[in-house]
């Protein structure tokens, strides 16, 4: 068997903040990527805004650096969850993964879920204990606590004898002994591990062509481009191939431009043959998991499989009272158009249309695959309503079933009651209690409905101090009666205008207020949370009424506590049934559907009376 020795192609999976990004920097500059005098920003890879901005992956992305003879191609993977979708499918692409482990944090949820689809792949992995000069580290534990994980996930032999590479990501050095003070001064004993350990591609380059689409890029010149692997044979610039669609049709195009990767550029490439990781353009309605193979020999891949949405929420055209205000794109004609051209990238997000030209039921991986995209949105010029976020609830062997998370919380030991207690009110069941000299992990299964909103409530009951990781395990039959959801009632405005100091201390021993002094205000607008468990309804914006009498006690310097401005994920948390969160390129606001207090309440009572009924 014919191998490409030069080429090796990697992954580097990771939980959210162990140091994929910052080491993929590393690899890169000592590699000599970048020109001496060329200017490369931190964290290179993240090149979006929001990626920039919260320091978190959520695109995959490919690079290569050329090591002495051999090129490694590279693939940067989310660490989230709800961005497992892109983690899966390249598996497929690659021959190797760098397993990246913080070495004071461990094994975390993430951890878990990326490994596991790289087991099942049954690739090579290199473990890359990070972090090894903090002061906390513990590198021979934490090996440890990787070696479980791979005998628990049912790592084969072969698998289980994985090299352990100590590393710096930030200062950017490496070595193979766990002591820090033996770090060497640049990343080689990284670069050398990965040479000798994972597999190079097979040169099968002579048999007919097989190219399978992993992840999809868009841009305006050239529309829909693939990037994916070449499994077999070649392809070249103009060459007539077949597209094998997943429906089973198949489609006749012309390959107009093919791109490499090198560094952070994409370059374009005449030819690529077996064993390369290239991007493709030429198709018109090219999707993930599809095969191009020659005209004359049509052999599709197998289908990649992608995991399923478990979190849904409506989206419609904005209709409160400050409607077009703020926003560029308001129409349903814009929004729906906006979400369509999402669909051409994001494989695991799905819109469908509903009765009402003006609402559409949008549903992904969970809160924050949704949050980002709104977030996009609104950022560029768009206004719109969001709904609560609901779990998609299926039918198994005909018992209705829900999405169940695993979840792990690390917090200090004298929370540990209150959080038990949480978890317990919202059906979470505890699997492992691990004591670690003050600190206890907490493993728990809660049904997915029973964390929305709960991140607030874990924040305050652990004053700041405890870290919350989950991710998606299994569906499970549908635990009965109310799981998780919020307590509190809220402040409404009962008026339209701008909310003044005055209006707003007569009603703040009432709650906690969401806006500002001087906050344009619309009858209807969730302007608090009230400390009890019903919804009042107050008037903010009442002026002090000012006569020439000397008020016997004098004006004394009245001070406010200061309002919560909620971002958009705390808001989108938040919401109840009968709310939704107005979003808009300047503002975030909460707002009841019915705006009316009468109308409200008559529709609370009706609901009421149809409870009772039943």
């Amino acid at each position: 068997m014919k191998l490409r020795n030069n080429i090796r192609n990697i992954a580097i999976i990771a939980h959210v903040d162990h140091g994929k990004t910052t080491m993929v920097d590393q690899l890169l500059k000592q590699s000599g990527t970048f020109r001496e005098n060329e200017h490369v920003e931190e964290r290179a890879m993240d090149s979006n805004a929001i990626e920039k901005e919260r320091g978190i992956t959520i695109l995959a992305k490919n690079t290569a650096v050329q090591y002495k003879e051999t090129r490694i191609n590279i693939l940067d993977t989310p660490g989230h969850a709800d961005f497992g979708g892109e983690v899966e499918r390249i598996m497929k692409m690659v021959d190797g993964v760098l397993l990246i482990v913080d070495a004071y944090e461990g094994c975390m949820p993430q951890t878990r879920f990326v490994l596991k689809k790289a087991l099942e792949q049954k690739i090579t992995p290199i473990v890359v204990v990070n972090k090894i000069d903090k002061e906390s580290a513990r590198p021979e534990e934490v090996v440890d606590e990787v070696l479980d994980l791979f005998i628990e996930l049912g790592a084969e032999d072969d698998q289980l004898d994985f090299p352990v590479i100590y590393a710096s990501g930030i200062s950017g050095t490496a070595s193979i002994d766990p002591d820090p003070a033996k770090q060497e001064e640049d990343m080689t004993p990284l670069f050398e591990a990965i040479v000798e350990n994972i597999p190079a591609p097979v040169d099968n380059s002579d048999e007919p062509l097989q190219f399978q689409v992993a992840l999809l890029d868009y841009n305006d010149y050239v529309g829909r481009i693939g990037v994916g692997r070449v499994f077999r044979g070649k392809m070249h610039v103009g060459q007539q191939v077949a597209l094998m669609k997943l429906d089973g049709s198949v489609k006749q195009f012309r390959v107009t431009k093919i791109f490499g990767y090198i560094g952070l550029k994409k370059v374009e490439i005449q030819e690529a043959v077996a064993g390369d990781l290239i991007a493709v353009s030429g198709m018109e309605d090219i999707n993930v998991g599809e095969t191009v193979c020659p005209t004359e020999h049509q052999e599709a891949l197998p289908v990649l499989r992608i995991d399923e949405p478990t979190l849904q929420m409506t989206f419609l055209v904005n209709n409160s009272p400050f409607a077009g205000r703020e926003g560029k794109y308001v129409t349903a004609r814009k929004i729906e158009e906006r979400l369509r051209t999402q669909l051409e990238t994001d494989v695991s997000l799905r819109v469908d249309n509903t009765d009402s030209p003006d609402v559409w039921t949008v549903s992904g991986r969970g809160e924050l695959h949704l949050s980002i995209l709104i977030e996009n949105m609104r950022r560029e010029g768009y206004e719109l309503q969001v709904s609560k976020p609901e779990v998609i609830v299926r039918v198994i062997d005909g018992v209705r079933c829900e999405p169940v998370e695993r979840v792990q919380i690390d917090v200090p030991e004298e929370h540990t009651g209150a959080i038990m207690e949480s978890m317990g009110a919202r059906k979470g069941e505890l699997l492992d209690m691990i004591n670690n000299g003050g600190q206890v992990r907490l493993i728990f299964n809660i049904p997915a409905r029973g964390l929305i909103g709960y991140s607030t409530e874990f924040l305050s009951l652990t004053r700041g101090y405890g870290i919350l990781n989950h991710t998606f395990d299994s569906y499970q039959p549908m635990q009965t009666g109310q799981v998780g959801g919020r307590r509190q009632g809220v402040l409404v405005s009962m008026e339209t205008g701008k909310s003044t100091q005055y209006g707003m201390m007569q009603v703040e021993d009432r709650g906690m207020l969401f806006v500002e002094p001087g906050t344009e205000i619309y009858e209807g607008m969730i302007v608090g949370e009230h400390n009890r468990e019903n919804d009042l309804a107050v008037n903010i914006v009442k002026a002090k009424q000012m006569t020439n009498m000397r008020s016997a006690n004098k004006d004394q310097t009245s001070t406010m506590k200061k309002p919560k401005i909620m971002s958009l994920e705390e808001a989108l948390e938040y919401l109840n049934d009968d709310e939704y969160c107005e979003v808009t390129p300047e503002s975030i606001r909460l707002r009841k559907k019915i705006l009316d207090k009468n109308e409200r309440e008559k529709a609370a009572k009706k609901k009421k009376q149809a409870e009772t009924a039943e």
